[in-house]
């Protein structure tokens, strides 16, 4: 399969020390199946660092990784409470250790207005089908990739 990241710089080693923490499935590197997904992040990430310039990294990955037993792979089909839940654990993490134990999630893309949303769960303002609902992505469901192990990142092969 063929996945992209999205950027404002081009590199060449996935450093996951490099990666902010607190991100929906945690600290870790994420990745699209969707090119137009890629490119919008990288667009994002330039337009909001103000340095750089939209990169888009093209990665290929076998397959076979997620279900041969080599890595712990935790997949989300639908947007669902426990993936709201899992989202909202890993938003609200104080600590630098990952409050999950998968090298790889899978799983659709909140909403850009994910914190307000979090924050209004947290506040008790809406309940939680309401959050599931609230941070569905606008533009229809998209799957994003987290690789958040060496082990993981060790599976994908730029191209």
């Amino acid at each position: 399969m063929i996945l992209y990241h999205g950027t404002n710089i081009d590199f060449d080693i996935i450093d996951l020390l490099k990666s902010k923490p607190n991100k929906d499935f945690g600290r870790g590197f994420y990745l699209t199946e969707s090119l137009a997904q890629a490119q919008d992040m990288a667009q994002t990430k330039t337009d909001q660092l103000e340095c750089g310039s939209p990169t888009v990294i093209k990665y290929e990955l076998d397959e076979q990784c997620f279900s041969d037993g080599s890595l712990s792979v935790k997949r989300f089909m639908e947007y669902s409470e426990e993936w709201a839940e899992f989202i909202l654990a890993n938003r609200n993490n104080p600590n630098s250790e990952c409050v999950h134990s998968y090298d790889v999630v899978i799983g659709p893309i909140a909403d850009d207005r994910v914190g307000v949303q979090l924050w209004k769960y947290d506040n008790q303002l809406i309940d939680l089908p309401t959050l599931v609902k609230n941070l569905k992505y606008m533009k229809g469901i998209t799957i994003q990739y987290f690789f958040g192990t060496e082990r993981a990142i060790k599976k994908l092969k730029r191209l």
